[in-house]
């Protein structure tokens, strides 16, 4: 499996691609972070974002798309850009029609590292332990896109195959047609 990882951000978004599968050896692909000016409007820098996405799908061709869940922080602006790249980068996957998984921060550093609670530097550690990397990838952003396609690959294709049973097993609904009460 192959996953494209995307840490958004406005100023830095992080882009990383893994191959692999559980119990088998990862390997890098890619990884860069695309950054943009502050000084520019922010529909330029999201155009920017998009336009790099884009290019990274052309060429990667993932078969998911990991995309950091955005959660609430004390800096509404910081977290205001960081929705706007990561709805980008939904967008861009969705209209591929691959599949998109959001992951919390928290989810990624325990899968990655085993805790929850790791900070960047254990987080970029592992990453380049898993990864058989010289050095940690910089900047944090990268490290990070990579662990969310580590995450993935780890723990994404697991809750596919949960999601799919479940939707087996439940019985579909009719649709409602027009002028039915639901």
């Amino acid at each position: 499996m192959r996953v494209l990882g995307i840490d958004p951000g406005l100023t830095r978004c992080g882009l990383g691609v893994v191959d692999g599968s559980v119990g088998r050896p990862l390997r890098l692909v890619a990884v860069d972070v695309v950054r943009t000016d502050p000084g520019l409007p922010v529909a330029q820098r999201l155009c920017r974002i998009e336009a790099a996405i884009e290019e990274w799908l052309d060429i990667h061709r993932p078969d998911a798309v990991a995309v950091e869940r955005v959660f609430s922080q004390h800096n509404v602006r910081t977290v205001m850009g960081t929705a706007q790249a990561s709805g980008i980068a939904l967008v861009a996957a969705a209209r591929r029609g691959l599949p998109v998984a959001l992951h919390t921060p928290s989810e990624v550093k325990a899968a990655v590292s085993g805790s929850g609670r790791a900070d960047k530097a254990q987080v970029g550690a592992m990453v380049t332990r898993l990864l058989r990397l010289d050095e940690p990838p910089r900047p944090a952003d990268a490290a990070d896109a990579l662990a969310l396609a580590i995450c993935h690959i780890w723990r994404g294709s697991a809750q596919a195959r949960i999601d799919a049973a479940l939707a087996a097993a439940s019985p579909q609904a009719p649709p409602p047609t027009i002028g039915s009460r639901t």
